[in-house]
């Protein structure tokens, strides 16, 4: 008895302090609870009480939003550590971009497509209605280089192409004399039937790129779109370019996101991409499918390179991408391009044609001669490869800029592993001590500020981590400035010749590295503008193994924002766009808003997995739990959102089909385009 009477006052206590962040987070809906569960409203115990004193212990769930079972099956800390699920949502998980929903699987892509991917006879009116009034109607050549397909599946490509909605195509097939005697027959019955498809028989065998050139002769539109001979194209591919083109009419090459088809027709994998990345197209050919290409330049470059087969599109993009601007690639957040299964196809098993490995590696290479840069890749795995860049002849100077405050196990671990792991030698480090008082951290200080490299210097202000971080800056000697948290651990001894080797690049903002939890889980692979609400981080809770969603959490690549856990960055282009912002972002936010003013500032934020760390997170300012600090940090949510608040819910290093509640790149429900 006594022991109900002590949990029903811990209950009232505690209904009574969260209440109010329920309210807000809006993830508890009255009317739903009491509908699904009527038993609560025969009660008379008010809704809200009722789920904070029984319901979410009997996995009820508080709203259609969230699913406190799921969470606490996702999450076993949760679990252990005995808090209702919705209350450790919104005091911690929201902030970490936790998932609060089960509906990522295989089953769910297929159910995605019938949402979101189908379209109904009024839709296809409207798209008719859309193809009328568009200014400009291109024409555009679909080019198909063919050799001893499946027949049914040949049919099925073309097929594809004469069922475009947008009618203002022409199909350019090159045969590259197919042993299969039907495959001629079912070509000349198709050009008999439709004077838009144009075909070719090649009198000697010369494989795909000489045959992807006999079909580029015959092309006639303004841009072509590239096709395997067993690949599908959507009913709506065509028009949703033409309506890309006519957006934006200095477009010159256009890409468009893809999936996996089987052979019963099954859709899989769908690869949601980010908007043009040079970093990460050097890791990987994201462009792919569907590619479609301005027919002028195609021609001006020769088309494609004989003696890359394997990687010839690749090739033939690198070489593309040489003689446009940036500004001038375009992508579309739509899956445009159905790849087909099959054992000899990449799309099955990337093994199947481990040729195109050294292809892609020698156009890559090719590609960075031809525009003067020493940069180079290597094979990495899986089809993935390893950019890397030259560093400066001069061997600059690396600031190491160290905010800090007592937590002597943290501090000595930091510099110590910054000593004794190290391979760059010309560097110094900055510790900015705000307020110490333990004694055992102020001796380390004196002792370790003896070393040549190391300055200690006192901060006596109100704890303020961007006044911190601007006045390390501030006292940097250093051509680049390293900031980094008193809770980071070195791994890789040539982190800073990694950073380095991209910050000092033209163009390059912010460098942020790959942290690691201590159970070598990751921390950080980037930063992606509106998880949990404003941003977190990409693959959190992952294994460091991960290739994280298409390879990326394997791949430098462009991010829009990093964290100053550790990041590297020019001092001029830090001094120049003002530093961080000491007034609105004291605490939190301030690296992600540094970030976006870099790219507003036209520079690009780079993240690098080869330069890891431990990062032992939270451990030493500890978490937001005072009423105090929470205000804090909802007047700074305020401030990002008022001040970023299209970018935060438009990243171009993400897709808008994809979800901003987690961090492992689920699908979105619904897509944001």
């Amino acid at each position: 008895m006594k022991l109900g009477i002590l949990q029903k006052i811990r209950y009232e206590l505690l209904l009574f302090r969260n209440k109010w962040q329920i309210k807000r987070s809006k993830l508890f809906d009255e009317n739903y609870y009491l509908v699904n569960y009527p038993d609560v409203k025969s009660s008379g115990i008010p809704a809200i009480r009722h789920y904070l004193l029984y319901g979410s212990f009997e996995g009820r769930k508080p709203s259609s939003e969230f699913d406190g079972r799921f969470y606490l099956r996702q999450y076993p800390d949760v679990k252990s550590s005995k808090i209702n699920p919705l209350i450790h949502y919104i005091l911690y998980g929201k902030k970490e971009g936790r998932k609060i929903l089960e509906i990522q699987n295989e089953k769910s892509y297929t159910k995605w497509i019938e949402q979101y991917d189908t379209y109904s006879r009024s839709d296809l009116l409207l798209i008719k209605e859309s193809i009328a009034r568009l200014n400009f109607r291109p024409l555009i050549s679909v080019l198909m280089p063919v050799y001893d397909p499946n027949s049914g599946w040949l049919k099925e490509a073309i097929n594809s192409v004469i069922n475009q909605i947008y009618s203002n195509w022409e199909l350019c097939i090159a045969d590259d004399c197919s042993t299969n005697p039907e495959i001629k027959s079912i070509l000349q019955v198709y050009q008999n039937m439709d004077q838009r498809i144009k075909v070719v028989y090649r009198t000697e065998n010369g494989h795909i790129s000489a045959t992807s050139n006999s079909a580029l002769k015959l092309v006639t539109g303004e841009y072509t779109a590239l096709l395997d001979h067993d690949d599908i194209l959507p009913a709506t591919a065509l028009y949703l370019v033409a309506e890309t083109i006519n957006k934006f009419p200095d477009s010159k090459l256009i890409y468009s996101d893809e999936d996996k088809i089987d052979s019963l027709g099954n859709r899989t994998e769908p690869y949601f991409k980010c908007d043009w990345n040079p970093e990460l197209f050097y890791g990987q050919n994201y462009i792919s499918h569907l590619g479609v290409y301005s027919s002028n330049i195609l021609k001006k470059i020769g088309g494609f390179r004989v003696g890359f087969e394997g990687s010839q599109d690749y090739d033939l993009a690198l070489r593309f991408i040489e003689q446009i601007k940036s500004e001038d690639i375009i992508h579309i957040p739509r899956v445009l391009y159905h790849w087909r299964l099959h054992e000899k196809s990449t799309s099955f098993d990337i093994n199947s044609k481990t040729y195109a490995y050294s292809s892609a590696v020698n156009a890559i290479n090719d590609h960075f001669k031809r525009i003067n840069s020493l940069s180079k890749v290597d094979i990495l795995k899986n089809g993935l490869y390893r950019l890397s860049y030259p560093l400066p002849d001069h061997n600059p100077l690396i600031s190491i800029i160290i905010p800090t405050w007592n937590k002597l196990e943290l501090i000595k671990k930091c510099v110590d592993s910054i000593l004794h792991k190290t391979h760059y030698a010309n560097y110094e480090i900055l510790i900015i001590d705000n307020k110490s008082d333990e004694k055992e951290v102020l001796t380390y200080f004196a002792r370790i500020s003896t070393n040549s490299k190391v300055e200690w210097l006192n901060y006596n202000q109100v704890f303020n981590f961007s006044s911190l971080v601007n006045y390390g800056v501030n006292k940097a000697r250093g051509e680049y400035i390293c900031l980094m948290n008193n809770d980071i651990e070195v791994i890789s001894e040539l982190w800073i010749e990694e950073m380095l080797s991209i910050a000092c690049q033209e163009a390059v903002g912010a460098v942020g590295s790959k942290l690691l939890f201590p159970d070598k889980t990751i921390q950080h692979a980037g930063v992606i503008l509106g998880f949990g609400g404003i941003a977190n981080h990409a693959f959190k809770h992952q294994s460091h193994k991960t290739p994280g969603y298409f390879g990326r959490a394997l791949l430098t690549q462009e991010m829009s924002a990093v964290t100053a856990a550790c990041v590297m960055v020019k001092k001029s282009t830090y001094d120049e766009i003002g530093g961080f912002n000491e007034i609105d972002l004291a605490i939190a936010f301030n690296d992600i808003d540094f970030c976006i003013r870099l790219k507003m500032a036209g520079y690009r934020n780079v993240w690098t997995p080869f330069a890891e760390f431990y990062h032992y997170e939270s451990a030493s300012r500890g978490e937001e739990d005072s009423e105090e600090k929470k205000a804090r940090f909802n007047k700074e949510v305020d401030y990002m959102n008022d001040k970023w608040e299209t970018l935060l819910k438009n990243d171009p290093a993400y897709n808008p089909n994809l979800a901003l509640y987690g961090e492992d790149f689920s699908l979105a429900w619904p897509p944001r385009c």
